[in-house]
């Protein structure tokens, strides 16, 4: 053990916790208490990335300290701009600290010195005690201490491994020549986060020329009459602004703390500790993945010491209280909780159960299949509830034939259309059933899209309710069939006794669940939109989904292979054009051509892992700049264009009914939008020619029928004048003028008739930008113009549409008060950081409170016409079957002589869901295929 390598991380606390929580801004995680968990989960995942999979021998956590440095004292306005911290970093840190605690890690600080300066002290250190050392930071700042013996590991990111950098890789980001030099770089350019001035006029591109001429800011100094220009007075300047600039930058190596190896040395974690801290957090799958799959959690019976903290009082929109501290709660199960599950296993059993139910006003139920397609799976089992701790499971054998005998016997209990049904994610056991031949009917409760509603931004899923609500955790399905994978099995190869058990606790839960979730629908004034929106639509989805849309396959192969030949003529395009072979679809690749072997822009993006930067919106900023760039975005619509589409459509087509049978989630999109899978037909493009070609292949069921495109106009736009009731955008709407136009005449005070291409287009990217927080600076990077021209067509936007202003501020005021923003519909978004101090933060939850009310009215408005269309198809006894859904349009395949029935039956029903104040428009259209319709 002794010759085994000293193998030491330092981490840099406050850059990973901040690191942690910006990941996961635009999906935030929540306990069900409402506290945000994002920066404790994403810290404690790279925590445990290292010690799994670096094997440190030891480890130290190194925070920074509340008093002022010597940074602070030499220079008062030392990271004076920084943002005030995030409030939920503050309510993590506690947490985060216990977390270090729980793995028996030592949390090292010191008064009056940074967390850099007691890294690269102990770095320093431990270098001469024969160790080697990892900084565990995303911090450029450490590149001047790296050596031989000492590396940066920036942590893993957006699934790109973890980065070790030494003094090769130090060297080579800074093209210096000694990792020292690093303090020369920073001091000359200066740092903006941590306000050091460096000197004026030299930025990253100069300093590194400055370090590779003169070595350092010393020699610098001493040989500006080298130096020509504007660069030399600039220098001349401000020596003493240089000087103190490299003193800010460099990382102080004696701080007063010492190296104790013992201290540091990697211990076994303290599982109890951390089982009461992974509870109340609710990080069930972390715990298992640290302690196996055997990992138990209990409530602990008073919140962890140091940790005194009221998630109720804190955040104004969490539904219930914490519990109290003299309340013990333990995360019950099917082993330790009284119940009665009956096997419901021949007729008379069966028929009993049938008249029992048939009483009922309401009852659960849930179904066991072999499959999550439900096209192709078959029924095992049915399992029904009516009262808490007691269900009854149904077994359906595996003959199809005796299968639908006992199905059908159960037929007349679904249909019966004033017993209410209830399930979790009840779409896909009415859509299982359908294949079976049977219609369930009557009012639908799904606690699934009730969870929905009142906690949209949280994950859904029946285990993960049932822990948080119920205190208690069902058996997991990977117990009875294993892990998801090619080598999970089937529910049918399960005894039916283990299936029985497993089954009825799911109606059981779900029963349970349905109990509480139906009060706080009411509590929240969400029942009208779940009994009226969301439940109803639930059958419309599940016919849309069985109905499916036929794709002609033959179209597809067809355009594989123009795009094949397409593409190979532009990759040879784009080798001739870089005058070298290189792999078009490496990014990296491409960086290094466009901006080492052309040189086609001379300040290049950098990704955090210090690649240069060639996604999408990158390249298009850069297209004019080299004929290259357009071609390299062109081969990259194609290659997509080949791989996600062409070539994928027909390997998800049904067997059976030739068909793509996608499926719709109601649960997914915040804003309340309808998203899709297998495949995600919302993708499918629109906005370039060879992406439009893609919906030719979608064609109607048969030579006598067409499909129907019925698309909202510009429903966002209207929605927000009506939203805001602006005098002028109204008026324009009602005079049917050109919405973009007429937003470029006001803007520019010119007549309509004198608006050019330009001027409207520079006017779309403000309509639609504004309610997105657009800022100057992001609509002049949209644009291509400056951002002084950009501020001034903002300025003039807000001066034309005071209504628009008006109802921005409006809708963030009353944020801030009530902690959530709703929808025409009374459809609620939770803006949970609508106070928080820093400025980041608070900006992107203003954008989701302005927003928010616009995308989820035009979601509402939607689903309110699918089901009012629906009811009228079958009212009239049509054979027109509504089959796709995407965005703000509705497709149906419909038979020619039909065409002339559901036209004003869509654009009546589409039009009047609901009253506003700005007309409404539908472009309707009917063709061969979705192309040829749109």
């Amino acid at each position: 053990m002794s010759d085994a390598p000293k193998k030491l991380f330092l981490l840099d606390a406050f850059a990973l916790i901040y690191r942690a929580y910006f990941a996961f801004s635009k999906n935030p995680r929540y306990s069900s208490k409402g506290l945000n968990t994002s920066a404790i989960l994403g810290f404690t995942n790279s925590l445990l990335d290292v010690l799994n999979k670096e094997k440190p021998s030891h480890i130290a956590v190194v925070f920074d300290t509340a008093a002022p440095t010597t940074r602070h004292i030499d220079f008062t306005e030392y990271k004076a701009n920084r943002a005030s911290q995030p409030e939920d970093i503050t309510l993590s840190l506690p947490y985060i600290k216990k977390i270090i605690e729980g793995f028996r890690i030592p949390i090292l600080f010191s008064d009056g010195y940074e967390a850099d300066d007691v890294i690269g002290t102990l770095a320093k250190k431990a270098e001469k005690e024969g160790f080697i050392t990892y900084m565990m930071t995303p911090d450029k700042d450490f590149g001047q201490l790296v050596s031989e013996n000492i590396f940066i590991y920036k942590p893993a990111r957006m699934g790109n491994g973890a980065e070790i950098m030494g003094v090769k890789e130090v060297c080579e980001k800074f093209s210096i020549t000694s990792p020292l030099q690093v303090i020369d770089i920073l001091g000359m350019m200066g740092d903006a986060v941590d306000n050091i001035p460096g000197i004026p006029g030299v930025g990253e591109k100069t300093a590194k020329a400055l370090v590779a001429e003169f070595g350092s800011m010393e020699n610098l100094l001493n040989n500006t009459h080298k130096l020509k220009g504007k660069l030399r007075e600039n220098i001349e300047a401000n020596i003493d602004k240089a000087v103190m600039s490299k003193s800010l930058a460099t990382i102080i190596l004696d701080a007063p703390v010492d190296l104790h190896e013992e201290s540091l040395r990697l211990e076994e974690p303290d599982k109890e500790l951390l089982q009461e801290l992974f509870t109340e957090l609710e990080f069930r799958t972390l715990g298992k993945r640290i302690f196996g799959s055997d990992f138990e959690i209990s409530m602990p019976q008073t919140p962890s010491a140091g940790m005194q903290i009221d998630l109720f009082a804190i955040t104004a929109d969490s539904k219930e209280p914490a519990l109290p501290s003299d309340v013990v709660v333990n995360l019950n199960n099917i082993t330790n909780t009284p119940h009665n599950y009956v096997l419901v296993d021949d007729i008379q059993k069966r028929a009993a159960l049938i008249e029992l139910l048939s009483t009922q006003s309401s009852f659960v139920f849930d179904s066991e299949t072999t499959s999550l397609d439900v096209m192709v799976a078959e029924l095992v089992g049915l399992s029904f509830a009516i009262k808490k701790a007691e269900a009854y499971y149904v077994p359906i054998p595996e003959d199809q034939i005796q299968a639908r005998q006992i199905i059908n016997e159960f037929k007349h209990l679904f249909e019966h259309a004033t017993i209410e049904k209830t399930g979790q994610n009840i779409k896909y056991d009415i859509s299982v059933l359908k294949r079976y031949g049977v219609e369930v009917k009557g009012k639908l409760f799904d606690t699934m899209i009730a969870h929905y509603l009142l906690e949209p931004d949280q994950k859904h899923n029946m285990n993960m309710l049932a822990q948080n609500y119920l205190h208690y955790d069902p058996v997991s399905i990977e117990t009875l069939i294993g892990k998801k994978g090619k080598g999970q099995g089937s529910m049918r190869d399960v005894e039916v006794m283990e299936v029985k058990e497993y089954a009825s606790e799911d109606a059981d839960v779900t029963l349970q669940l349905k109990t509480i979730f139906a009060g706080k629908l009411k509590e929240t004034s969400t029942e009208n939109l779940f009994h009226e929106i969301e439940t109803p639509l639930i059958p419309v989805l599940v016919n849309m989904e069985t109905q499916g849309i036929k794709i002609d396959t033959v179209a597809l192969s067809e355009f594989s292979k123009v795009l094949e030949s397409d593409i190979y003529v532009i990759e040879n395009t784009i080798q001739d054009l870089a005058g070298t072979k290189f792999n078009i679809s490496s990014p990296k690749q491409v960086g290094d051509i466009l901006f080492e072997v052309l040189k086609i822009t001379d300040k290049p993006k950098k990704t955090k892992t210090g690649q240069y930067s060639t996604g999408e919106d990158v390249l298009a900023k850069l297209v004019g700049k080299h004929p290259i760039v357009e071609k390299i975005l062109d081969y990259r619509e194609l290659q997509k264009l080949k791989n996600t589409y062409v070539d994928s459509l027909p390997l998800l087509m049904n067997k059976e009914t030739g068909k793509i049978h996608t499926s719709y989630n109601q649960t997914v999109a915040a804003t309340g939008r309808l998203s899709s899978i297998n495949p995600n037909l919302q993708n499918i493009p629109i906005k370039t020619e060879r992406g439009r070609e893609v919906r030719k292949a979608f064609v109607p069921d048969n030579e006598n029928n067409v499909l129907v495109s019925a698309d909202y106009s510009q429903i966002e736009l209207r929605l927000i004048a009506a939203l805001s009731t602006d005098e002028a955008m109204i008026e324009a709407f009602r005079q049917g003028q050109d919405i973009h136009s007429s937003t470029a005449s006001k803007i520019y005070n010119i007549d309509l008739s004198e608006v050019t291409r330009d001027m409207r287009r520079n006017a779309k990217m403000v309509n639609f930008g504004i309610i997105y927080g657009i800022s100057a600076f992001g609509l002049s990077e949209r644009l291509n113009i400056p951002r002084k021209e950009a501020a001034e067509i903002i300025d003039q936007y807000f001066i034309k549409f005071p209504g628009i202003k008006q109802y921005m501020q409006q809708t963030v005021e009353f944020a801030k008060q009530h902690g959530y923003v709703e929808t025409i519909m009374g459809r609620k978004r939770y803006i949970r950081d609508i106070n928080d101090r820093n400025a980041v933060v608070r900006g992107f939850a203003e954008r989701n409170a302005i927003n928010s009310p616009i995308q989820g009215s035009a979601a509402d408005m939607i689903k309110i016409a699918m089901i009012n269309i629906h009811n009228d198809f079958i009212e009239h006894n049509l054979a027109s079957k509504m089959v796709l859904q995407v965005h703000d349009e509705l497709v149906f395949d419909a038979p020619i002589s039909e065409l002339e029935i559901i036209k004003p039956i869509i654009e009546n029903r589409m039009k009047n869901t609901f009253e506003i104040a700005v007309p409404i428009e539908i472009e309707i259209g009917s063709g061969i295929n979705w192309l040829d319709a749109h």
